[in-house]
């Protein structure tokens, strides 16, 4: 075996990093809530499960976030785990924050959780904790009910990879 060492830190200027990042697919969730009565929303490609005992998920977001201010006051968060045919509804869920919603069937939860209807799964949270990482925030949310959506669940995830839309391949 031959030992080679890594680069160094001349790979580690933003734009590397996000070309090595994106090289780790990734699901993708729309993390919504009413506030204020009104939709609040935002699309993130860093969901993933944390603990069963409590039930934890999590999610990153930009410390520069516009959005994530209003929507952190919600007292619940609708999480819903988008399929792979939500690619338009993605990139309006990151494009304008006054379109965001405009044509998408959403349900609110009197605590005011919003999930979009026509997703895998959805979820209603609270935030747990939030934990600053560098020029993300790691938030910690709480799972207080889940729903798989579709007679049988079945369908697949919209999978973000190499700044792109995908979906996962059934195994041979």
């Amino acid at each position: 075996m031959s030992v080679t060492p890594l680069s160094t830190n001349q790979d580690l200027d933003p734009q590397r990093l996000r070309e090595a990042f994106g090289i780790f697919p990734s699901g993708v969730v729309a993390v919504a809530a009413e506030v204020d009565g009104r939709l609040v929303g935002l699309a993130a490609s860093s969901f993933t499960s944390v603990s069963l005992e409590p039930p934890l998920v999590s999610f990153s977001i930009a410390n520069t976030s516009m959005t994530w201010p209003d929507l952190r006051r919600a007292g619940h968060l609708g999480v819903t785990v988008l399929a792979d045919h939500h690619g338009s509804v993605c990139r309006q869920l990151a494009g304008p924050v006054e379109e965001r919603f405009a044509g998408v069937a959403a349900t609110v939860t009197e605590e005011g959780a919003a999930t979009l209807d026509e997703g895998l799964v959805r979820y209603d949270t609270s935030i747990y904790r939030e934990v600053e990482a560098g020029d993300h925030t790691i938030v910690l949310l709480q799972v207080h009910a889940v729903e798989r959506l579709g007679e049988t669940g079945d369908g697949s995830p919209l999978v973000f990879h190499r700044s792109g839309f995908g979906r996962l391949e059934a195994s041979a």
